[in-house]
Formats: structure tokens, sequence, C-alpha cells
């Protein structure tokens, strides 16, 4: 005869196996479990397996001949088949090599710990200053805020530089682009940007740029003191696609994280255009078709929902980030794709120009074609208009200036050209600024008003 107790430990022994029965039946049945393929094609750097069973972000390892492991990120499907955009070197795959589907969800190591590093892609430190390991992780691609839980942009921010201060003033949490051919001083400006401009926190992405620039930026343009308020992002031109998008979004998150504590970031990313041009990469390597001047749909898509994460966090919050992304325009194209896509994007655009840079002027910022669309907001009256009549006096004299230069305009004829001709030299003077001259908000506006209350002959 079964005592109650030896029942009750028998049931108790059957429930337990049923549990276990139904866990192992629904990993069975359970479409997120990992099931091993081959790879079966490769055409340029994307990879297609059979027989896998994965989720768009995940990644696989890949065993290559020698028995080494490549990690590859899963970007897209047909047929059954996943398309895979490796993450590292390629050397050594081979047909009907085995792809293991790993469990990985793409995280950034965040905090303290990063300030006065350079990281890559990965999170992975190439500044050969020990390893490097932090406490918290977020997600790669941080979720969107809601435009109403957002603050407003109602506060200046100083960036050190005259001619932004005064005619281009930025406010806090503001995203704006930086529109440049090759060759024009945009790095320089950028690196005076970063020693001036009042933040508690500088990350910069360094994006798809040559692999000599990164160390230049951080010991030259840098600096020691001014790194160790910083944190370097940097995935060079030879890395892969994937990487240089994933260089991007880790600066993007590290700055969130930093934004979230209630800190003031800058975000420096150089460039917008290196990005939109991996997303191209991927894209047409997974059979998108081109849209507009090679560039499929899904880089027009990516670039707000990068550019989206920066600006002002939730009210009460009191963190910021200050973002300026460097655009690329090939042959000083103002209209091709990227340039004309992220202009409508970003809350303002600062152009510089090949003619003032060739004239020895810098920076080479051409006020007539940039525009801050806050300014307005955050400006005292005075402060505007005075903006504006330089804009005006200024302006006026470049329309004229061929008529001015072989003295076909007689002095008299109008008196807006004439007192145009008068300040020209003055205004020509303010938006000059040396490397490393640091030309506050303030001072920026009293040399602004000083202009028009100087006596000129």
């Amino acid at each position: 005869m079964i005592s109650e107790n030896q029942q009750s430990v028998s049931e108790q022994r059957n429930s337990f196996l049923l549990d276990k029965l139904q866990r192992y039946t629904h990993l069975v049945n359970s479409p997120e479990l990992p099931v091993e393929g081959r790879l079966i094609q490769m055409t340029g750097l994307t990879l297609v397996a059979s027989g896998c069973r994965a989720s768009i972000g995940n990644r696989c390892k890949i065993v290559t001949s020698n028995n080494n492991e490549i990690e590859a990120e899963v970007v897209g499907f047909s047929d059954g088949n996943l398309y895979l955009m490796p993450i590292g070197r390629i050397q050594g795959l081979n047909p009907g090599a085995r792809v293991i589907p790993i469990q990985h969800y793409p995280e950034v190591g965040v905090g303290n710990e990063l300030l006065g590093r350079v990281i890559d892609a990965s999170g992975d430190p190439i500044d050969k200053k020990g390893e490097l390991s932090c406490k918290k992780h977020v997600h790669l691609l941080g979720p969107p805020i809601n435009p109403f839980a957002r603050m407003p942009i109602d506060q200046p921010l100083d960036v050190g530089i005259r001619v932004i201060n005064s005619m281009l003033t930025l406010g806090r949490g503001q995203r704006m682009g930086l529109f440049a051919g090759s060759g024009v001083g945009k790095s320089v400006l950028l690196g005076q940007m970063t020693k001036f401009t009042e933040a508690d926190v500088v990350v910069v992405g360094l994006i798809g740029e040559r692999g000599r620039e990164v160390r230049e930026f951080v010991e030259n343009i840098l600096g020691p003191e001014d790194l160790e308020k910083a944190v370097v992002v940097a995935t060079p031109a030879d890395d892969p696609p994937l990487m240089r998008l994933h260089g991007a979004w880790r600066a993007t998150a590290i700055a969130e994280h930093f934004r979230d504590q209630g800190l003031h970031v800058l975000l420096l990313m150089d460039s917008l255009t290196r990005f939109a041009q991996a997303q191209r990469e991927l894209a047409l390597a997974i059979g998108e078709p081109p849209v507009t001047k090679g560039y499929p749909p899904s880089v027009f898509a990516q670039i707000p929902q990068l550019v989206e994460r920066a600006g002002n966090g939730f009210t009460g919050t009191g963190g910021s980030i200050t973002a300026i992304y460097t655009v690329l325009v090939e042959g000083d194209d103002q209209n091709e794709p990227i340039a004309d896509a992220t202009r409508a994007i970003l809350d303002g655009h600062i152009v510089l120009s090949r003619s003032l840079a060739e004239a020895g002027i810098y920076p080479a910022i051409n006020i007539e074609a940039s525009i801050s669309r806050v300014m307005n907001n955050i400006s005292e009256p005075t402060h505007t208009a005075a903006a504006i009549y330089f804009k005006q006096l200024y302006s006026l004299y470049e329309q004229n200036r061929d008529l001015i230069n072989v003295g076909a305009y007689q002095t008299g004829t109008d008196p807006e050209i004439d007192k145009a001709i008068t300040y020209f030299p003055l205004l020509q003077q303010f938006i000059k600024q040396g490397i490393s001259e640091n030309s506050s908000y303030y001072d920026s506006l009293e040399q602004l008003y000083n202009i028009f209350t100087t006596e000129v002959s």
C-alpha cells in the first residue's frame, strides 16, 4: 500500500517530468531555436547560408577550412536562405562551410570607463591603453523619443567660433550639418569645436575616413587634455560596411547614455556620407535596387533613424546631445542625393566654401548658404537684426563683386552698395579666426555689434 507521503513524492516527480517535457517540446517547436546550416554562396561580401534559422540582427559563426571562426550578421533573407554580412576578414572561407547561429543581441558597453579611450565598432579598445570593461550595457539601436516628451531647444550653445556664435547660433540639443568638399578645412573646424564647445562629454565618431586621420585627430586635434572628457569611436574606410554602420550607431548609443545621465554631450560624426555609403554597399549586396544615383531606398530611411536619436532628452532629465554631422559634398555639388536628403532632416547646415579657403579665409564658412533653423528662437531681437544686416551687406557685395573689381560701379549710384563696399573688409575680417583662437558667445556678439558702431572711411 502506497503511503500518502510516497504518493505526494510521486506526483511531484511526475509534475517535474511533465514540465521538463513541455519545455523540451516548446524548444523543439520554437522558431528561435538555432539551427546549423551551410554556406552555399558568396557574392562580393554577401554570404548566403542555407538551412539556418536566425533573426535579422543576430549573428552566426562560420567555421573556415582551417577551423577558424568568422562572425557574420544576418542582414536579410529570401527563399529560406539567410543573407549574412561578415564582421571581420573573410580569408579561409570555403563552399559548404558550417554556419552556426549564436544567441547574440547587439549591445554597447557604456559608462565613465569609456572616457579618454579610442574604440572600434565592436567596442574593443585600439589605443593600446589596456583592456576595457564596462559594467553597463545598452542596446545598439536605442528606442526613439516621443517628440512631445523632449525638452525644447531654448538655450544658445557656445561653440567658440565667432561666425557660428553670432551668425549661425546653435542651440543646445540641435542637430547641425557641416557640408564640405575635400580640402576646405572641415577637420580643423571640427577640432576647434571639439576644444571650445561647452560640453560635459564629447563623443566623436570617425566613420569610414582614412586610417591615418584617426591618430592625427586624437593626438594633434584633440590632445591629451581634451581626450579626458571624450570618447572616440573609429571605423576606418577599410572596415567592412556593416562595421562602419555599427560605428555610427555605437557612437550615438554612447552619447545617449551620457545624455540620460543629465549631461550635455557634443556628438561629432565624420562623416554621415560614409555612413550612407556603407548602407548603400550593404543594400546593393543583398539585391536592393538603386533609385537615386545609385542609392537604394533604405539609405534614405536609415539616415533619419540615426539623426533623430540625437537632440534633447526627456523633459526633466536636463541632458542633451548637440550633434554635428559632416556631409561630404562630391564635386562641391550641394544638391547631390545625400546632401539634399540631410539638409531637409537636420536643424540647419553650415556650408564651407572652396573659394574662401583658396583665398586663405578660415573657417571658410559661406554665410550666404548657411542657416541655423533655431537661431530666431534662442537669440535676442537685437542680435538677430545685426546678423541679418551683416548677411545683407555681405551678400550685396558678393552679388556686385565683378562690377566693383573691374571699376564698372560708380560710387554714389546705390547707397546700400556703397555701405557694402565700405564695410566689406570688416565683415571679411570678422569671419577669419585662428586655429587656437577661442571666441566666446558674448565676445562674438560684442564684436558683431562693434562692426556697425565703428567709424569707417
